[in-house]
């Protein structure tokens, strides 16, 4: 049995719980565990065999691929929306991805048996699973066509607002030095872009924190990657 959830926490500030009926969600919810997640904190190394899936309520998770010389990149960012460790439903008990957080909070845990057992239902569960999987399927895809495609500038536009969607404000409290690891590039180029982010007035930076003033200039200045991930999100996922 999971221990007590502390006020005023609630998984149901995950959207996936939030949107289960009533009944699939009572079924689950004593076994869900209220955990700390602080940033840096290493949800799963690629090959571990895979014992909880994460529901993020607070925290943000960076998905990332690390190269045999230790560099890395984000292949995809989960946050509220979603959850940590697809894999245990498509087949695999191991992925080769890194999961880890870039934005401290909380989440909840769920054992894989326990995740396994509601998904072999074929219920709600299941079709809800199934749509997020599919949602963040479009997230690798698009990042991928990104990274490859468009500037450092747009993809950090990208970046901001993706990460924005997950947050109750309009402030991350994150090095640039971090967002260069995530992207797979320079800092010296997120110094840049971040520069003339600020001077057209679209966000306000110093050590460690970002504040968006303009969502709409971030928008207008993003590439067409934040638009196609967020629609598709909220075809699938919002009734």
């Amino acid at each position: 049995m999971a221990k007590p959830i502390p006020e005023p926490h609630s998984p149901k500030q995950n959207h996936l719980l939030a949107a289960l009926p009533a009944e699939t969600f009572d079924r689950i919810s004593p076994h869900l565990e209220w955990v700390s997640m602080p940033i840096g904190k290493v949800l799963y190394e690629s090959g571990d065999q895979l014992q909880h899936v994460y529901f993020l309520t607070t925290a943000i998770a960076s998905l990332s691929y690390v190269l045999e010389n230790g560099a890395a990149a984000e292949i995809a960012g989960v946050g509220n929306e979603g959850f940590v460790g697809i894999s245990l439903l498509m087949g695999g008990k191991t992925t080769p991805n890194r999961a880890s957080v870039h934005t401290g909070g909380y989440g909840y845990r769920l054992k894989e048996q326990l995740l396994m057992e509601e998904f072999n239902r074929a219920g709600p569960m299941r079709n809800l699973l199934l749509r997020y999987i599919q949602a963040l399927m479009t997230q690798i895809s698009q990042t991928a066509v990104c990274n490859r495609h468009h500037s450092v500038e747009q993809q950090l536009c990208r970046w901001l607002l993706l990460t924005l969607d997950r947050l109750p404000s309009n402030e991350l409290t994150i090095t640039q030095e971090l967002i260069a690891g995530m992207l797979g590039v320079r800092r010296e180029g997120i110094t840049e872009a971040a520069g003339n982010l600020q001077r057209s007035g679209f966000i306000s930076y110093r050590r460690g924190h970002i504040t968006v003033i303009d969502r709409l200039g971030l928008e207008s200045n993003a590439c067409e990657c934040y638009g196609v991930v967020k629609k598709e999100s909220h075809r699938l996922l919002i009734p």
